[in-house]
């Protein structure tokens, strides 16, 4: 039997929902569960071993994330709902709904950017109800259900015109999947639907994605229409819809679009000239191999982790280990050879694509938002099935930087890429053609709290280090567990627990890969001086021995309320290092403290960043700001101005900001790596 890398059975772990549970959520359901049968419903269900702490059973109330939640809620999920409609995104929904004329607007992805919408928008109800809000929901709701064909066929691209659907559409209904996008418009529909029904109870959505995906199954699978989605998404979202309905057919047919890639070789054949040529690669569509044979991360980066995401649920749900496997593979190629600092990835700007190992630009790097959204997504889901706390080393270095960077402080302003140097010539959008990213972003901050903490049967996990407050259900009684600290700017950390009895258990505090020396778990990246950080760490006032076992101090006794852990990480500025196989970051060097990557901008340094210079010998200094940047940790030091080829020419001042901040206020040079000097 397989075993994951904790060493545990992986199938000890399956997680089995009783009868009366699924009944009572088909009775609460009502009528749009009635497609879904009864033995399908007695089933047993396979989970992840390690959930997620619900985000609406956590209250994040710190400096840093908490107002970056708030500007989410406030100003970025009503930007997109009225970009959506300046822009005709909804207007097509009007238009297939037969409530407006027209023709078709925009790109044939653009259903999804209204989907994603409403997903950010349902989380944010769910924490903060909003009548207004729920009710512009709803509206729009109504409209995409009338524009949802009798057999649930729903794509405004085509619906609007069937004769002359939208460019890439193809001729026929799912005739050119490579390119139409109309299975990924689908998979953010049901986890809109998903959400939506979580967030209030109500099904009008969830009938309308249940109505669409019962059509994927009757058209779909090893006897009928054979085809895998271009751009893959429907995977999770079936998923997640077989998780609320318990409709099996949901996970065999997401099983079935993993399993037909790099069998599948059909489509239409585009010549050199056409935007479409690079759908003729398969290596860009991760169809090369099948995907339990796929070793490296190839072709467009936002692709691959949603797939890499769909392979890790695959194996927790379906109770197939040899997706994990083969998804924990590519997680190493990645880590060790195709992640940049700062947690991005996806270097090759062309086709937003992975480029060749240790292929990392810094200039072109491509690193799109969508990107770190989806590798926090499959770092998560990772951790989830083994309990290794590297993959939260990973993820926390993308959340706070690769990914925040990609939403300005106004909430109103966005990166669709994320250089890591820029000659001043980048800044932030407002709004772009391809409009994914600031939804994608938006529906992660919406839920952001969920990453915090976990717990399986037996263990209570501590993953990210933020002034919080969780109380959640654990071992048949409630644990309230609080998070004092000023992180990521300080590393004194006050963690108290409160069991409403009694209770055994492991609590698993994780010790993060920068204290431990290691900036990331592969020999990618290394700190110059090497040197692990001394971690101090009292229970109840007496100091504990610190015993690390997979990133976690692991702590077994019976709990009461009451008990504090009072920890503390000295944060040490660090040089960082890359692998010399980097051929972009050779003679350089990069600045962290904590889980910050640092940079320089032109604005801070006498106009340029490009040519600045740290010597080994600089002492650097950090230094709390709460007049800049709505408060951020900046780090100054002597540096020097060189020339193209490193060469000296004068002193200067060096001045660091946190890369998550840099472009919000106007472009300016920019670099994460600087010119080293040693001593």
């Amino acid at each position: 039997m397989e075993r994951n890398k904790g060493g545990c059975n992986f199938l000890q772990y399956m997680k089995i929902n009783s009868y009366i549970i699924l009944l009572l959520a088909v009775l609460l359901a009502g009528p749009a569960f009635s497609a879904v049968q009864k033995e399908e419903q007695i089933r047993k269900l396979g989970d992840y071993p390690i959930k997620p702490v619900n985000f609406w059973e956590v209250k994040v109330t710190d400096n840093f994330w908490a107002p970056r939640m708030e500007t989410n809620r406030l100003v970025t999920i009503p930007y997109l709902f009225k970009m959506n409609e300046e822009t005709g995104r909804v207007d097509n929904f009007r238009i297939a709904a037969g409530l407006k004329t027209g023709k078709f607007t925009g790109k044939r992805y653009n259903d999804s950017d209204v989907y994603k919408a409403i997903e950010a928008a349902a989380y944010a109800l769910k924490t903060n109800p909003n009548p207004e809000l729920k009710k512009q929901i709803d509206d729009l709701v109504s409209i995409i259900a009338r524009a949802q064909e009798p057999d649930g066929y729903l794509y405004t691209a085509r619906t609007i015109d069937p004769k002359n659907p939208a460019p890439g559409a193809g001729k026929e209904r799912w005739s050119n999947l490579r390119v139409s996008h109309e299975l990924y418009n689908l998979g953010h529909l049901y986890e809109a639907a998903v959400a939506y029904y979580q967030a209030t109870g109500e099904m009008n959505l969830l009938q309308v994605a249940i109505k669409s995906a019962d059509l994927l199954v009757k058209t779909f699978g090893p006897d009928k229409l054979r085809a895998f989605p271009g751009h893959e998404e429907v995977e999770i979202g079936l998923i997640k819809l077989y998780r609320v309905t318990g409709n099996q057919s949901y996970l065999q047919l997401a099983k079935f679009f993993l399993d037909e890639r790099g069998h599948y070789h059909g489509g239409e054949v585009y010549p050199k000239t056409s935007p479409f040529y690079i759908y003729n690669s398969e290596e860009y569509l991760q169809n090369h191999k099948p995907v339990l044979e796929q070793t490296e991360a190839v072709g467009h980066a936002v692709r691959a982790v949603y797939l890499y995401s769909a392979m890790a649920d695959m194996a927790a749900l379906g109770g197939f280990p040899e997706y994990a496997q083969a998804s924990e593979r590519l997680w190493e190629n990645v880590v060790s050879k195709k992640l940049y600092l700062t947690g991005g990835i996806g270097s090759t700007g062309e086709y937003e694509a992975f480029g060749a190992n240790y292929e990392l630009p810094n200039l072109t790097a491509y690193a799109e938002t969508c990107a770190a959204v989806g590798n926090a997504f499959w770092n998560q889901r990772l951790f989830q099935l083994t309990g290794d706390g590297k993959y939260i080393d990973v993820l926390e270095r993308i959340i706070y930087n690769g990914l925040l960077s990609g939403v300005g402080l106004s909430g109103d302003k966005f990166f669709y890429q994320n250089p890591l140097a820029s000659r001043g010539n980048y800044e932030r959008s407002s709004w772009f053609e391809v409009a994914c990213c600031p939804a994608n972003a938006a529906r992660f901050l919406a839920t952001f709290p969920a990453y915090i903490y976990a717990h399986s049967e037996e263990e209570v996990f501590i993953n990210l280090l933020v002034n919080s407050t969780a109380n959640f259900e654990f071992k048949n009684s409630r644990l309230e567990i609080i998070q004092e600290n000023k992180y990521p700017w300080l590393g004194l950390l006050k963690i108290g627990l409160n069991p409403s009895r009694v209770r055994e258990f492991t609590l698993c505090l994780r010790i993060p890969g920068w204290v431990q020396g290691r900036p990331v778990p592969s020999d990618l990246y290394s700190y110059l001086d090497g040197n692990k950080e001394q971690i101090v760490i009292r229970l109840n006032r007496k100091a504990i021995p610190v015993n690390i076992d997979r990133g976690y101090l692991r702590l077994r006794r019976k709990w009461v309320r009451g008990d504090v852990l009072e920890v503390f990480f000295p944060m040490e500025i660090r040089r960082v290092l890359a692998n010399e196989k980097v051929e972009e970051d050779r003679g350089k060097v990069a600045v962290e403290r904590g889980p910050i990557v640092y940079c320089a901008e032109g604005r801070d340094n006498g106009g340029t960043a490009l040519n600045l210079a740290l010597p080994d010998s600089s002492k650097l200094q950090q230094w709390y700001r709460d007049d800049l940047l709505g408060g951020v940790g900046i780090i100054t030091g002597r540096g020097l101005i060189v020339d193209e080829k490193g060469r000296e020419i004068r002193n200067q001042d060096l001045f660091l900001i946190p890369y998550c901040t840099w472009a919000n206020r106007g472009a300016w040079e920019m670099a994460v790596w600087l010119w080293r000097k040693p001593s």
